[in-house]
C-alpha cells in the first residue's frame, strides 16, 4: 500500500472505479427502532446502540465506497463513550479496505494546533494507535493553525483536507468577501496550493487537498483550474442538493483528484424508500451507495 495518501487515495478510486465517500455521521434519535436500548440508558449502552448501526453500514458500503468520513462531533455528542466508540470504527473501516477520514474541522494556533494534530492522527505518547487517513481543517487562523497538520500528516503518511468552499448557504457570508480584487475563498485555495508544494505524491496529487462543496458547481470548475494538484473532497452530495453533473468538474481527465461525500442521503437511506424496513437499513445503505457511485461514473464517462 503506498505510504503517500494521495497515491492511496488515487490507486482506491482506480481500483473500485468509484469516487463514493460515505460520511458516518450517527443520530441517537434517528436510529431504527429495534437498535436502541430497552429503556436502559447509559454512556455504554448508547455507545453499543451506535456501534450497531455504524458497523453493518460500513460493511455494507465498503464494496460501492472509496473511504468513509466520520465527523467527529457526532461521537463526542454521545457522552464519555463516543470517542472510544469512533476509534473502534475507524479501525473496523481500515480492516474493510476503507481509507478514513476523520471529519473534526480542527483550527487553533501555535502549541493548540500542533496537540490537536497529534489528537487526531492518534500520535499519542506512548501507545499509538491507529490513525485516520486524513482529518479537515478550518484555515481561518491562517497557517499557524494548518501547518502543523501538514507536518504531522507527512511524517505518519497523512492527508489534510482544508476547508475552502463549504456547501452551507450561509458560506457566502465570509468566503465571497471581496479581498483585494478576489473572494476569500480564492485566497484560501492559493495558500492550500502552496501549503501542498513538495508534497506531491507518485499520482501527481498532494497530500494537501481541499474541501469544495458541491452545492456550488460554479465555484468547483474554478477552484480545480486554480488546484490542479490538489485533492478534493466534496460534500453537498443528495440531501444537501448536489448532483452528479454538479460534481464532474471537481476529476481529472482521468477521472481522478476527488471522492464526493454522501451521509444522510445514504445511512438513512431506509426512511426515504418504502422498499426497505428499518431492520435492512444496511441493505438500503448498499443500494444508496451504488446508486451514487453510477451516477457519478455516468457524468464522468468512467
Amino acid at each position: 500500500m503506498p505510504e503517500h495518501f494521495a497515491d492511496r487515495l488515487m490507486d482506491a478510486i482506480a481500483a473500485k472505479n468509484s469516487r463514493v465517500c460515505v460520511g458516518i455521521d450517527p443520530v441517537y434519535e434517528r436510529l431504527p427502532a429495534h437498535l436502541l436500548s430497552n429503556g436502559w440508558y447509559d454512556a455504554n449502552s448508547i455507545a453499543n446502540d451506535v456501534r450497531r448501526f455504524c458497523t453493518p453500514l460500513m460493511t455494507a458500503v465498503a464494496e460501492a465506497a472509496v473511504a468513509v468520513k466520520f465527523n467527529s462531533a457526532f461521537f463526542e455528542a454521545l457522552g464519555p463513550a463516543g470517542p472510544d466508540l469512533l476509534q473502534d470504527l475507524l479501525g473496523a473501516a481500515l480492516s474493510l479496505d476503507l481509507l478514513v477520514l476523520t471529519d473534526a474541522k480542527r483550527g487553533d494556533v501555535g502549541s493548540t494546533a500542533q496537540l490537536y494534530a497529534r489528537a487526531v492522527f492518534a500520535d499519542y505518547v506512548p501507545f499509538p494507535m491507529r490513525h485516520p487517513d486524513a482529518v479537515t481543517v478550518n484555515p481561518y487562523t491562517g497557517s499557524d493553525g494548518v501547518v502543523p497538520f501538514v507536518e504531522l500528516a507527512q511524517e505518519v503518511g497523512g492527508g489534510v483536507f482544508v476547508l475552502v468552499r463549504t456547501s452551507n448557504p450561509s458560506a457566502r457570508e465570509i468566503q465571497d468577501l471581496d479581498a483585494g480584487g478576489k473572494p476569500v475563498y480564492r485566497h484560501v485555495a492559493e495558500l492550500v496550493r502552496g501549503w501542498g508544494e513538495g508534497h506531491q505524491g507518485a499520482s501527481g496529487y498532494s497530500s494537501v487537498g481541499a474541501v469544495v462543496g458541491a452545492t456550488w458547481p460554479e465555484q468547483l470548475v474554478e477552484l480545480r483550474a486554480a488546484m490542479p494538484h490538489t485533492p478534493f473532497l466534496v460534500p453537498g452530495y443528495g440531501a444537501q442538493g448536489g448532483a452528479a453533473g454538479d460534481v464532474a468538474a471537481a476529476f481529472d481527465e482521468n477521472g481522478l483528484g476527488a471522492i464526493v461525500n454522501s451521509s444522510r442521503g445514504i445511512i438513512y437511506a431506509y426512511a426515504e424508500d418504502d422498499r426497505y424496513s428499518a431492520e435492512r437499513f444496511d441493505l438500503a445503505a448498499a443500494d444508496a451507495a451504488e446508486r451514487m457511485r453510477r451516477e457519478i461514473n455516468q457524468a464522468l464517462g468512467a
